[in-house]
């Protein structure tokens, strides 16, 4: 497998730019076509919507608006995105998660960030990255605050024996075959090695140099030591599968794909 492209949601936050030249850089590493795709409806009055218009209301006036600002995210992608030279632009007057869901398709990976407590995303454009896990059908590497570039030279994979576990490291075989180190972490109790060495050596036949480890989870919980193991082995990336419970389950009582993507200092890569 190979990322031939690549898709990267903008919005017109301020840590839009960051996200998108991370994406081109990539982009040009992997020699991967780039998407640039925003989509958001304008700020109509409670109650109204395309097929309703009113008079009185300004409703001509909310549209260009809206396409004024989707204009700006695209200037603001295509500035962010040089110098890649394979670079595309797709927006619409369009709820947000389900046009960047729809045009998925032409891509192989979808970059989004997380937002951060303390923001105040325009609420349309907003796309949580759980949102874009369970809609897209295609691995979502989250790129958090700060971060501009990903070198993935480390990577650490969460092992769980699950399906979601299993399609992450397929879905990451790119980045973890251009990796110099990876470490396959799991998180467990007992001693036994038997799933850890499966993965190692199925890595090893796709040429990737990867180790098993096997850690007990500390007071913090398996994200937390999860993240314990990537800043150890100073990694800038992390593969892993999400959701292996309902998400409903994970976001009302907390789960290991909520607090990596609420916490992790470093771009995580997960498949549903």
């Amino acid at each position: 497998m190979s990322y031939a492209s690549i898709i990267v949601a903008v919005d017109p936050g301020a840590r839009a730019a960051p996200r998108i030249g991370l994406a081109a850089h990539l982009a040009r590493r992997l020699d991967a076509r780039l998407i640039g795709v925003a989509a958001w409806g304008p700020d109509y009055p409670r109650g109204f919507g395309e097929t309703s218009v009113p008079t009185g209301y300004g409703i001509e006036d909310l549209r260009q608006k809206a396409f004024d600002e989707l204009r700006q995210a695209e200037e603001v992608f295509r500035l962010a995105a040089r110098p890649t030279e394979r670079i595309e632009w797709r927006s619409e007057l369009r709820e947000t998660l389900t046009f960047l869901a729809e045009q998925s398709r032409a891509a192989d990976l979808v970059v989004v960030g997380r937002q951060g407590k303390n923001d105040g995303p325009h609420l349309a454009a907003a796309v949580g990255p759980g949102d874009a896990l369970m809609a897209v059908g295609r691995p979502v590497l989250v790129v958090p605050h700060g971060v501009e570039r990903l070198s993935a030279t480390r990577a650490v994979v969460a092992w769980k024996n699950t399906p979601q576990s299993r399609r992450a490291i397929s879905d990451a075989m790119p980045f973890l075959k251009l990796a110099d180190e990876v470490q396959v972490v799991q998180v467990a109790k007992d001693g036994d090695r038997t799933e850890l060495d499966d993965v190692v050596a199925y890595l090893g036949l796709h040429g990737v140099k990867a180790v098993g480890v096997l850690k007990v989870p500390n007071g913090g919980g398996t994200a937390e030591t999860l993240l314990d193991a990537a800043e150890g082995f100073k990694a800038d990336l992390i593969v892993g599968g999400a959701f292996g419970y309902s998400r409903l389950r994970e976001w009302f009582f907390g789960g290991v794909t909520r607090n990596l993507l609420d916490h992790s200092p470093v771009c995580c890569l997960m498949s549903h």
